[in-house]
């Protein structure tokens, strides 16, 4: 990875071409392959098997069709369960899959096997089977009008050709129709009369109503086709066909006996719309069409045809969900481009404006690159997959945060852009690979979650785990080659003027470090075992009040919709005009609300539109006289200027109606996202007359709690029905039952003759008695029935009649008669958990009294199983995921752990959110709590990195380590969560209805991960601490002595982070790469940092700084200051040996050595003498630029704290023929130059730095470079600094021991500029000399400088002295 990350760093063209690739092609995939639409289309994994049986009661459906279809398929593999429902007319039979297995091969075996059967009775028409789909409605039109049925059936059908002529759409169909029926009637008395039964007058229909083929004849002239015509299409033909033909030559036509109507199916259907006879027509979206394009189109032609229509005919748009589809693609495309938004300003504020931006490029990036895969993984653009962009906003940049806030520090600590962005990436690329792979881990138990829901939820995962993915590409091979090119001192006015801004932030944010947040971890490290009792107690005093029932759990919220709808159902075989008369009840009260709540000054009603259907609940379907249902369409709520929401208007609505007397059930609906009921118990058994028994009780106990509603069960009373029975006449007359049955069948229900195709209508043909004969028992007590023999005798000779009562329905699962009592709940008072609880017990102790009895909570509370199971295994699964994660890059059994004990935080934090934001915890709660696993743990896991990183290559001692982590990962850990945060922040405080089930989730991840943070930052820190103690107990234990300190890694080897090797031969210098006999050919001839650039022009050293501008200037007003004189601006002989390095032999580090501590590549320099220049120029050994030490130091204490540091290499150069910048070094009186033995002729010799670029500095020091092991063995070729008194106090004396930033033994300020007349004497130029600084303010001002390798300015005065005390100063040299 490393090589790639270097080669795209290098390759700017190659990261843009692969930034506006993925840019372009997502775009592409954006607006031209994804379809738009509200919720995603699922293929449910379930067969659907329906079987018509005209005229048969539930029972008899039940014993001729379910049972022998269940029978026949119950063994095939990958069935899960079997749910049918037997009703009069028809089985259903539904087939839940088990996971893994295609719907559309099982449904081929199980048609196999239904079309084998050849047991079903003759009426029975062939079983359809099917794999249901998700309906996708996109609008509905409604036509309305006073016309006649026919007249408006015509015109909706003439509208709905025209719409799906439309290039937008394609599938569009009329509702609420009744279908065409053409009616032969012949009563009894005429079939009496001449001997006819209906029987035989059917199979005269057929065989004369019909065409069919009689061959062809071949001519000479080629081949004839012959074939009779004579179906008969319309009542006209029917009363043609010739019943009867005598020898006298006399015919019977069917039009002399029979009255023929050419009508619709018996039972109404009545549909209005606003008060006005209506139908309706939905237009739906297929395949990757957009519903808002569908839409669109159907309104223009709306207003089209509007004008084209005669004069009271209204057509207008209904329940228009593309509306819905825009609110929420705007609520939630405004929710990210805010979120965006904060992001930016917040990494603006912490970061460099450039940064910052480039990290920000990042999201559209990421997001197109999702997008590009969203075809091949079937996910479409709706309000799931919208939400899981908003979801992982501010969770995309974090890899990127951390890899630029790291490319950052280097470019402050002097690192040319292009190794600060190769060197910055490296370091942190495998601890933010593996933080990225956790969270992706994390989303994955969403794709496990079965059912429905399960279907919708795996949208997020299949959003979020793509964009992480892009996102770890964008930030490992584009944002390095953007950072490559940041040039901290070239900006703007407008750009210096934001970085000002920004840098008085950031100057803040490390007060806040230093003064509060360092001082509470030196307190928590210092009382850790505390510190984590404390935070035990509060997580078990929140656990506790949450187990208590302090917070409130709800599965899924009631969200409120948009539509409000009543659904009455009364007995089977209820009159149509008692149905349509509740309904018109129902409708009126609709109506009054529509004028009570009207806008006085608009006369707009927030309720807009309202639809009613009697005798039925939709479809193209017969009619069913016991069925109706309201609508009404309210407006949405952010329009709304009246102070009512739609649960207002319906509870309202309920009281306006009030009781229906004879009803079985009024419900009342006005939410979405409801795939089942809060309440459903199923009792299973045998014995209907057990069941009811049960349900009755049940029924009972459910109405005596509060804001429990809408009690029914699925056993409904049905319809009262007559048994036959032979009499024993009837044996001798050879009657038999079957016989009995079919004769009285044919009269009273009819016999389907023909099926006709009429256009694009399929017309039955009914042969039956007239409707006054079949409207009385005594009509059946009067028919006669046929004896084999022919005879004719009355019925009540051979047949008598039963009373009894049939169910109107029968449930059975698995192949069990079933009943469910089902009850609605007002969620936010109700509290369901107890209830069930309760009934629990109820149950327990009813079905005691049944024992065939059995039960079972269903709906909410099955899916609350179902998803619970899923979702603990998902967490165990994601767990040892993390955990294994983590343990790889560590190598370690137990850091892991370290890094997850986040997790609880973060769910801690999730539920404290739930009660900031007032929101009760839910289903999705619960998933954002998981997708939080992966998430905190992030910043924990560089945290623990740097620390071990600290002790392997500082060598520094664990509690150092600790410290120095905690103040250099601040800012990256605090980032990464505030800008998850912030990204999230418009959503969760969303009151718009799109956003609202989707805000739990939200508040779970956002405050989860805010509250973890500052968990980690202190929790983690401790926990590690503590590790470390039980680590050396244990060696203690065993051993008998204390572990060894870790020992910093060698300068001339690799060093190995838990991470990887990464040394300093992962960068380009040409000295290193001479010193390893050339093992790495390196494509730069310089040194790197002859290629950066230099934050000030230039740099003075200004030991009289009074004020600092950074807090990190603290330190010791005891050290000297360095100084550096003109006369140590000498050259010295390559075979000069000086300085030495002991063994670090220090007792005390925090005192001794401040600076050993930090975590920079920056300490001591070490000067190679036998280092080849780069060029020409620099042959000459006269031109080195070193530091000579005129004493050996007897100390090593004293000689060289520095010395213990990283820094390998720096052999310093001085390029005598660099061309000055025009603009930085336009005034000569800033001009540094160095004063050889001989003063020279000219301007070159004089002062070569006047003509250096900003890349090109006096000292070339290569920070990468590792040292030769031959020529840094002897301790005499240390250049080193001289410490003439011990530091007292390790904080006073330097606080960027602890910090992440440079260390050397020169403070620079980079902000202070160099006097006129200092600095126009050459004898002003680069010393080094050591006096006693007054104060740490003083000698440490490049303590607040991001500088890069700058030229030297020496301020040899301070404010207190003038020119000539400067002057007369005596320099000592080092």
């Amino acid at each position: 990875m490393n090589g790639s990350i270097r080669w795209f760093a290098r390759n700017t063209v190659a990261a843009n071409l692969l930034m506006v690739c993925i840019l372009i092609a997502g775009a592409y995939s954006l607006f031209t392959r994804i379809p738009l639409e509200v919720f995603p289309s699922i293929e449910l994994e379930r067969v659907n098997i329906r079987t018509s049986f005209p005229g048969a009661p539930p029972s008899e459906v039940e014993e001729g069709v379910t049972v022998r279809i269940e029978e026949a398929i119950q063994d095939i593999e990958g069935i899960e369960k079997m749910i049918s429902t037997s009703s009069e007319g028809s089985s259903n039979i539904r087939i839940e899959l088990e996971n893994g297995y295609d719907p559309q091969l099982l449904k081929d075996e199980i048609t196999t096997r239904v079309e084998g059967l050849n047991t079903l009775p003759d009426e029975v028409e062939r079983p359809v089977i099917n794999v249901p789909a998700w309906q996708r409605e996109v609008i509905s039109v409604a036509l309305a009008g006073p016309l006649g049925e026919r007249e408006l059936r015509d015109m909706a059908l003439q509208i709905e050709e025209d719409i799906r002529a439309l290039p937008e759409v394609t599938q569009a169909q009329v509702e609420g129709i009744r279908p065409y029926e053409l009616s032969i009637e012949i009563p009894e008395r005429t079939l009496r009369e001449f001997g006819l039964t209906l029987s035989e007058i059917s199979n005269i229909i057929r065989r004369q109503s019909l065409d069919l083929s009689a061959g062809s004849i071949k001519t000479n002239g080629g081949e004839v086709l012959i074939r009779t015509k004579g179906q008969a299409y319309v009542k006209e033909d029917y009363a043609d066909l010739v019943i009867l033909s005598r020898p006298d030559g006399t015919r019977l036509r069917l039009g002399d006996i029979a009255t023929i109507t050419d009508e619709f199916d018996e039972t109404p259907i009545i549909t209005k719309f606003n008060g006005q006879p209506a139908l309706t027509v939905e237009v739906y979206r297929i395949g990757d069409q957009n519903a808002i394009t569908v839409a669109a189109a159907v309104r223009k032609y709306i207003a089209e045809k509007s004008v084209l229509l005669p004069e009271g005919i209204t057509l207008e748009t209904w329940r228009d969900r593309s509306k819905t589809v825009s609110a929420r693609l705007k609520t939630l495309t405004d929710s990210a481009l805010q979120g965006g938004i904060l992001v930016l300003l917040l990494l603006g504020l912490f970061l460099h404006p450039s940064v910052a931006f480039w990290v920000c490029i990042g999201i559209p990036v990421s997001f197109m690159g999702s997008a590009l895969l969203m075809p091949e993984l079937g996910v479409t653009l709706n309000t799931i997959s919208l939400f899981a962009y908003i979801l992982v906003l501010g969770i995309v940049v974090d890899d990127a945060i951390v890899t630029g806030e790291n490319v950052y520090s280097h470019l402050r600590r002097g690192t040319s852009p292009q190794v600060a962005a190769e060197k910055g990436t490296v370091e942190v690329a495998v601890p933010v690979t593996f933080g990225v792979l956790t969270t992706m881990v994390a989303f994955v138990p969403l794709l496990m979650v079965e059912g429905v829901r399960g279907a919708i939820f795996s949208q997020i995962p299949m959003i979020v785990i793509p964009v992480l993915l892009f996102s770890l590409i964008e930030s490992k091979w584009i944002l390095p080659a953007h950072l490559s090119g940041i040039r901290l001192d070239h900006e703007g006015p407008i750009l210096r003027h934001i970085s000002r801004i920004q840098r008085w932030f950031a100057d803040g944010l490390e007060t806040f470090i230093f003064r509060i947040y360092r001082p509470v971890l030196n307190l928590s490290l210092s009382e850790r075992y505390l510190t984590v009792a404390i935070f035990c107690v509060g997580g078990a005093l929140l656990t506790a009040l949450i187990m208590s029932g302090w917070m409130r759990w709800i599965f899924f919220p009631r969200i409120q919709s948009e539509v409000a709808r009543a659904t009455l159902v009364m007995p089977a075989g209820t009159p149509f005009v008692t149905t349509s008369a509740y309904v018109d009840r129902m409708t009126d009260a609709a109506l009054q609300l529509q004028d009570k709540y009207r806008d006085p000054e608009t006369g707009q009603s927030v309720v807009i539109n309202i639809l009613s259907n009697s005798g039925t609940t939709g479809g193209s379907s017969s009619g069913q006289s016991n069925r109706g249902r309201v609508f009404f369409e309210v407006e949405a709520p952010e329009k709304r200027k009246i102070d009512v929401t739609t649960n207002d208007l319906v509870r309202e609505w309920r009281k306006m109606i009030g009781p229906l007397p004879g009803a079985d059930s009024l419900n009342f609906r006005a939410e979405f996202g409801r795939t089942s009921s809060p309440i459903d118990i199923q009792l299973s058994g045998s014995n209907f007359e057990e069941l009811q028994a049960v349900a009755d009780q049940l029924k009972t106990k459910l109405g005596t709690y509060p804001n429990v509603f809408d009690i029914e069960d699925s056993m409904s009373d049905g319809k009262e029905e007559l048994q036959l029975r032979l009499l024993p006449a009837a044996e001798t007359l050879g009657v038999q039952l079957d016989n009995l049955a079919r004769q009285v069948r044919e009269g009273f229900f009819g016999i389907t003759v023909q099926r006709i195709q009429r256009g694009r209508d399929e017309v039955n043909v009914i042969l039956r008695y007239p409707e006054q004969e079949r409207a009385t028992l005594a009509s059946l007590q009067n028919m006669t029935i046929r004896t084999p023999g022919g005879v004719a005798v009355p019925f009540a000779e051979v047949a008598s009649l039963e009373p009894g009562r049939t169910p109107a329905a029968i449930t059975r699962i698995d192949r069990n008669r079933t009943m469910n009592v089902t009850a609605d709940a007002n969620k936010q008072q109700a509290n369901l958990e107890a209830i069930k609880s309760d009934l629990e017990i109820f149950l327990q102790e009813t079905t005691r009294f049944y024992p065939n009895v059995k039960y079972s909570l269903e709906g909410e509370a099955r899916e609350q199983r179902d998803s619970f199971n899923t979702l603990i295994f998902g967490l165990a699964g994601v767990l040892f995921a993390i955990y294994a994660l983590l343990a790889i890059p560590f190598r370690s059994y137990l850091q892991p752990l370290i890094v997850m004990t986040a997790i609880p935080f973060g769910a801690i934090g999730a539920v404290i959110g739930h009660w900031i934001m007032d929101l009760d915890l839910t289903i999705m709660s619960l998933m954002g709590m998981l997708a939080l696993t992966g998430v905190v743990v992030n910043s924990s896991l560089v945290l623990v990195d740097y620390i071990n990183r600290q002790q392997r290559e500082e060598g520094m001692s664990v509690q150092e380590a600790i410290k120095v982590a905690g103040v250099a990962r601040f800012r990256p850990v605090l980032l990464t969560s505030l800008t998850t945060f912030a990204g999230l922040t418009p959503i969760i405080f969303d009151k718009s209805t799109q956003a609202q089930f989707l805000i739990p989730m939200a508040v779970s991840l956002g405050y989860g991960v805010l509250f973890a943070t500052f968990t980690t930052l202190i929790i983690i820190p401790v926990n590690y601490l503590i590790l470390h103690d039980f680590s050396r107990a244990w060696y203690w234990l065993f051993h008998g002595t204390e572990p060894p300190p870790p020992k910093a890694a060698a300068p001339n080897e690799q060093s190995e982070t838990i991470f990887g090797d990464v040394s300093t031969e992962d960068f380009d210098s040409p000295l290193a790469g001479k010193q390893k006999n050339l093992r790495e050919e390196e494509n730069l001839e310089i040194s790197p940092l002859s290629r950066s650039t230099i934050s000030v022009a230039g740099t003075t050293i200004s030991p009289d700084d009074e004020e600092p501008s950074n807090p990190l200037n603290e330190s010791n007003p005891d050290k000297k200051s360095l100084v550096v004189s003109q006369e140590s601006a000498m050259t010295i002989p390559t075979g000069a040996h000086q300085g030495s390095v002991e063994e670090d032999t220090r007792e005390n580090t925090e005192e001794l050595s401040p600076l050993s501590q930090p975590s920079i590549n920056q300490s001591s320099i070490f000067v190679d003498l036998d280092a080849e220049p780069d060029e020409s120029d620099y042959e000459d050994t006269d031109k080195i630029v070193s530091v000579v030490e005129d004493s050996e130091p007897t100390d090593e204490k004293e000689r060289s704290p520095l010395s213990q540091s990283s820094l390998s290499q720096s052999s310093m150069f001085v390029d005598l023929d660099a061309e000055p910048d025009e603009i930085d070094y336009e005034d000569t009186d800033k001009i540094v130059t160095v004063k050889e033995e001989t003063e020279p002729t000219n301007e070159e010799e004089l002062s070569p730095l006047s003509q250096a670029t900003i890349s090109q500095s006096t000292m070339f020091v290569d920070l990468d470079a590792e040292p030769d092991e031959i020529d840094y063995e002897d301790t005499d070729k240390i250049a080193s600094v001289v410490e003439d008194s011990e530091p007292i106090d390790e904080e006073e004396l330097s606080p960027l021991s602890q910090s992440s930033m440079n260390q050397s033994s020169m403070f620079v300020d980079l902000d202070a500029e160099p006097d006129d007349e200092e600095y126009e004497a050459p004898q002003n130029i680069i010393s080094m000399v050591e006096e006693n600084a007054d104060n740490e303010e003083e000698l440490s001002p490049l303590s607040r400088s991001p500088m890069s390798q700058p030229v030297y300015f020496v301020d040899l005065d301070d404010e207190e002295e003038d020119d000539t005390k400067a002057k007369n100063k005596e320099p000592v040299e080092a």
